[in-house]
């Protein structure tokens, strides 16, 4: 790669939530919402595109705006914002955009001839007859459409489910026919929502939303958030239709599930809700997802992990990183900014939704602007963690810090390790680097690093490094 590659893996003033990953041709190109900095609700931006080469996912390119919100011809107000979508290459070679604004109950489609130009409006999908999938008595609400093409047919999953519904099914299957838009195969259930997985494999982890299908050799991966809303799932099927059996987490946001830094029940992060999906690039595979920044959950950024498969076909659950798409860890001797960390807590490894003094991932200036993000909230004992470095000879370290601050930040290789370092700190209006000497023995390390002391602390990067 031309250079190493980290989470999020877009600049860190960009906000791309709900990413479905395809790769077409030479590329994989990023699908997703388009959520603002300092956002006030959910996905206020118009659609962009991300694509990167296959060789070389360090390197990102903007595609621009490729749908415009007003285009959609119930909402030519703009009034309506643009949840996530999904594209899928029609058997006639063009590319077609399914997606739903907020306030809509029907699919609407988008066409384009390549993977990330200007998208124009196509249609709306539709039964037979000409009413729209959503409108007809007893059609269920449309939601967040994941969508697959396999020779001929065109199979849309939609749904939205939450705990307490005692109505909607859960996600279901429409097949559509080669016009991509209307309906050949009625909608038919596939995963249960809470109320209707009671004693199937889905019990524990019945569906909320964000459908999606992937397919690896003979088998179906269905992926899709459940009712605890951040962590991402999955189920599996010998047949796009179903029946499908639930398998395991691929990923979750705040890290429920993985022990090997903390309890397994235990928040490493602020969780918010999920949504992605994962593909094979250049012969590897990895798990695309999102990320919280700013304290809230209308301003998400796309992350992702490499994923491994066992023989009968399971996915292993994955640990958040920093290091995401790089192929393994990050160098040391290098200034890293401190937006790429993926554990923030305060105290313990243990988030509470409802703390006001929390650390969290910000910027400066307004959305859109080009700043470097930084992790600002560090009060007495708060911790952000980077994973994973490889280290070698390293006997110091810089922090860069502002702040109405004092006390110092406490280096450590786990949460509840030694302390490798312990770097003074004092109060500063601008950014100033502190150094002290910082020995981790050789290796690949997780980097955690704790502020000790009175007020607030912002931190805005580290280097860890070989001083003569």
């Amino acid at each position: 790669m031309k250079k190493q590659a980290f989470n999020p893996f877009l600049p860190s003033w960009e906000y791309i939530p709900d990413g479905e990953p395809h790769v077409f041709g030479d590329r994989v190109y990023l699908y997703g919402s388009h959520d603002y900095f300092r956002g006030h609700v959910y996905c206020l931006g118009d659609y962009v595109c991300w694509s990167a080469p296959v060789t070389d996912l360090s390197d990102w390119r903007c595609e621009g705006v490729i749908y415009r919100k007003e285009q959609d011809p119930r909402n030519k107000d703009g009034k309506m914002v643009l949840f996530a979508p999904d594209v899928v290459q029609g058997t006639d070679g063009r590319y077609y955009m399914y997606y739903i604004p907020n306030l809509s109950r029907i699919v609407s489609v988008a066409v384009c001839d390549t993977p990330a130009g200007k998208y124009e409006f196509y249609g709306f999908v539709r039964h037979e007859d000409g009413v729209p999938l959503g409108e007809r008595e007893g059609d269920a609400p449309q939601f967040d459409p994941g969508v697959y093409r396999e020779g001929g047919h065109t199979y849309l999953y939609t749904g939205f489910c939450p705990a307490e519904d005692a109505v909607s099914a859960g996600a279901s299957v429409t097949v559509l026919g080669t016009d991509m838009v209307t309906i050949t195969d009625e909608p038919k259930p596939v995963i249960p929502g809470a109320r209707r997985a009671r004693g199937t494999s889905f019990e524990k982890h019945p569906f909320f939303e964000a459908s999606s299908l992937r397919r690896r050799g003979a088998t179906y991966y269905f992926i899709y958030s459940s009712i605890y809303n951040h962590e991402m799932c999955y189920a599996t099927a010998s047949d796009p239709l179903g029946p499908f059996t639930y398998r395991g987490v691929i990923v979750d946001n705040c890290d429920v599930g993985i022990d090997t830094y903390k309890a397994v029940g235990e928040k490493s992060a602020l969780h918010c809700n999920n949504h992605g999906s994962f593909t094979e690039i250049n012969g590897k595979w990895y798990m695309f997802y999102h990320r919280p920044t700013n304290g809230t959950q209308f301003s998400r950024q796309a992350c992702a992990e490499e994923i491994f498969f066992t023989g009968d076909g399971q996915i292993e659950q994955v640990e958040m990183t920093s290091c995401g798409l790089n192929g393994g860890p990050l160098k040391s001797g290098i200034f890293y900014d401190a937006y790429i960390a993926c554990n923030l807590w305060n105290i313990r490894p243990e988030f509470s939704d409802d703390e006001r003094n929390r650390p969290m991932i910000s910027q400066d200036g307004k959305d859109g602007d080009e700043y470097p993000g930084y992790v600002c909230g560090m009060v007495d004992g708060a911790t952000a963690g980077f994973k994973y470095f490889m280290c070698e000879g390293i006997n110091a370290i810089d922090i860069q810090a502002r702040g109405y601050m004092d006390g110092c930040f406490e280096v450590r290789t786990r949460p509840d390790g030694d302390v490798l370092a312990s770097v003074p700190i004092t109060e500063c209006n601008y950014w100033e680097t502190f150094t002290a000497p910082c020995y981790i023995p050789d290796g690949i390390h997780a980097i955690y690093i704790t502020h000790s002391g009175g007020r607030t602390a912002t931190l805005g990067g580290f280097r860890l490094y070989s001083r003569e």
